[in-house]
Order: C-alpha cells, then sequence, then structure tokens
C-alpha cells in the first residue's frame, strides 16, 4: 500500500492474536514497528517473526494502564523519532451475564479496554499535532454497535471508543491527523479462547458461526489489511469511519 514504507508504527497488545498479524503486516509494508504488550514473552516473538522475515521492530513491556508506563514507552519511542501511526488493539474480556458481574470487573475492563486506550491517544496525539500528521487506527468491536451477550461492559467500553474515535477526528483533522476505527467481529484468538472456555464457551462459538452469514469465526489475519489501508495514502480521505469486519454478521449503511 502506498505511504507505509518507513513509517514509524506502535501496536498496543503487539504479542499475541489480531495485534500480531498487525505488526507483521505494517512490517511487510516496510514500517518499522514497536510492539507494546504487557506479555514480554509474546512481544519478543512478534519481534522476532519480524526480524527474521526482514523487517524492523522493536519491543517495549507496557501496562496500558498504568499512564506512567504507557509515557515512557512513547518517550523511548519518540527517541527515534516521531510517530506515525498508532493502533490501539489491546483489549480484554469475560463473557459473564451482567447482573453476575462486580464492580472490581468492571473497573478491569473499563481500566484495560477504555482508560487504556486513552492514555496512549494522550501521550501519542501531541508529538503528531506538533509534526502535523499523524493515523490512528482504534480496535473496537461490533459489540460496541450492536452489543453481545455476557459483555455488557466491554460493550459499553467499545461503543465508547467509537464515540471517542469520531470526536477526535473532528478535533484533529485540520492538524493533520485521521482516526478510524475497525469494529472485528467474533474472532479465534488467544483472548477469545481465554474468555469463551469450557462448555458454555464452545456453545456460544457454535451460536456464533451459525449466525455469521460466512459460516466462521474471524481469524486474526483479517484485520491487517483494513488496518494498513487506513495508516496508508490510498485513505487520505477518510477520517472519523467505524468499518466492520465481521463476516457479515452485522451489515451497518
Amino acid at each position: 500500500m502506498r505511504g507505509l514504507n518507513g513509517k514509524r508504527v506502535i501496536v498496543t497488545g503487539g504479542g499475541s492474536g489480531i495485534g500480531r498479524a498487525i505488526c507483521n503486516r505494517f512490517a511487510e509494508e516496510g514500517s518499522e514497528v514497536a510492539v507494546f504488550d504487557i506479555n514480554m514473552g509474546g512481544a519478543q516473538e512478534t519481534v522476532a517473526q519480524i526480524e527474521a522475515a526482514g523487517g524492523k521492530a522493536s519491543v517495549y513491556k507496557v501496562d496500558i494502564t498504568d499512564r506512567a508506563q504507557v509515557e515512557a514507552a512513547v518517550a523511548a519511542v519518540e527517541a527515534g523519532g516521531p510517530v506515525d501511526v498508532l493502533v490501539n488493539n489491546a483489549g480484554w474480556d469475560v463473557i459473564k451475564p451482567f447482573l453476575e458481574t462486580d464492580v472490581a470487573l468492571w473497573d478491569k475492563i473499563i481500566a484495560i479496554n477504555l482508560y487504556g486506550p486513552l492514555h496512549m491517544h494522550h501521550a501519542v496525539l501531541p508529538g503528531m499535532v506538533k509534526q502535523g500528521r499523524g493515523r490512528v487506527i482504534n480496535i473496537a468491536s461490533d459489540a460496541g454497535r450492536a452489543g453481545s451477550w455476557g459483555e455488557a461492559v466491554y460493550s459499553a467500553c467499545k461503543g465508547g471508543i467509537i464515540s471517542f474515535t469520531k470526536t477526535m477526528a473532528r478535533e484533529l483533522v485540520r492538524a493533520g491527523i485521521q482516526l478510524n476505527a475497525v469494529a472485528p467481529g467474533p474472532t479465534d484468538t488467544p483472548l477469545f479462547a481465554q474468555v469463551a472456555g469450557g462448555e458454555i464457551g464452545a456453545k456460544i462459538a457454535e451460536s456464533l458461526k451459525r449466525a455469521i452469514p460466512m459460516r466462521r469465526l474471524g481469524q486474526p489475519e483479517d484485520y491487517p489489511g483494513i488496518v494498513c489501508f487506513l495508516a496508508s495514502d490510498d485513505a487520505a480521505y477518510i477520517t472519523g469511519q467505524v468499518i466492520s469486519v465481521s463476516g457479515g454478521l452485522t451489515m451497518h449503511g
């Protein structure tokens, strides 16, 4: 895709699943990737894959719920040059009916899925404003557009990220910064296996497959193409949009 070669990209949650697939694709396009993840082992494995393929990447152990860690890691990346692209991908959830949850679980879900991306935006966007350009792609969820059984608080967070993306796209468009969101449908990732484990999880997975017109869960490799497109020069006139990638499960006009 046009304009990605040589760009400097931060991807949160790059140590596995969709995040790893996104990191690998940016590296294939010639970008230099900074892999942020709380799981250092997974992040190092992603970097090793990129370097083995001839790409450039670096690893940063970051808990995105910790503002000090976020600021330190972003400053370390910026010491090597400006950040051109930010992909907020890190996320976490537990599938459980809302009335069976408690405040401690809400706090953890909100800290990772809402406050985490807010910390990243607040740390990275000033540098983008200073250089007069930048792209942000937020990995939201169709749960934030249509709701999802057992994911009430997660859905609320992702709906908030969608609204936040649109608001920041309006605020920063004249600063040369474009923000868009990608909303995955149910995806076969380590996180999905973790939160939808056991007999109930297996039943949920099968019911989702029946509901998806393409009759399968998404795979991590289904998403990097649209993410890299939105970061590329080919998307120069696109901002404030939410694009579902869900095998037809949701079809928004």
